[in-house]
């Protein structure tokens, strides 16, 4: 029985939530399923990912191969860079303090520039809102003096029609 880490979908119509399982080749993709190791959440923004990288790695150890895009989540969350530290720790290369140290420098970065990219989304998101604030009171303050012009012109319309 071969394993795949692959996405099982949940959720209702065009809301879509993902677990992230381990299951053989054979199940259907929302069937029957080894194990639960995270969830993905795409409607979140940025995406929602939790995933448990201990089953996750010792999975991958044990031979599942994950599809394309579970590859990426686990590429994002570290647990394709974990398993390439343990394996130059199996070839001697290092010791598993030192991987673990590489790791948790790395994971510091990671999580630095996402939470960059976060904020940089909030910055753009507040600033579409705000220029669309602003261009819809613009328009209002156009429809007001165009009123007010309007009325004058009436005004004067009633003015001239009376002294004749």
């Amino acid at each position: 029985m071969s394993v795949k880490i692959r996405l099982q979908r949940h959720g209702s119509k065009k809301r879509p939530f993902y677990f992230i399982v381990a299951a053989s080749t054979t199940a259907p993709r929302d069937g029957k399923f080894i194990e639960k190791l995270g969830t993905y959440n795409p409607l979140t923004i940025p995406a929602t990912i939790r995933v448990n990288r201990e089953r996750s790695l010792y999975w991958l150890d044990k031979g599942a191969q994950p599809t394309n895009t579970c590859r990426r989540i686990l590429s994002f969350k570290g647990v394709l860079y974990m398993k390439h530290l343990m394996r130059g720790v199996t070839l001697g290369l290092f010791n598993e303090q030192e991987a673990m140290e590489k790791f948790e420098k790395w994971n510091g970065e990671h999580e630095e520039l996402v939470a960059r990219r976060e904020e940089a989304h909030r910055k753009s998101k507040a600033d579409k809102r705000h220029e669309t604030m602003k261009e819809s009171v613009r328009k209002i303050e156009e429809k007001n003096l165009a009123r007010a012009a309007q009325a004058e012109t009436a005004d004067d319309a009633d003015i001239t029609d009376s002294a004749e």
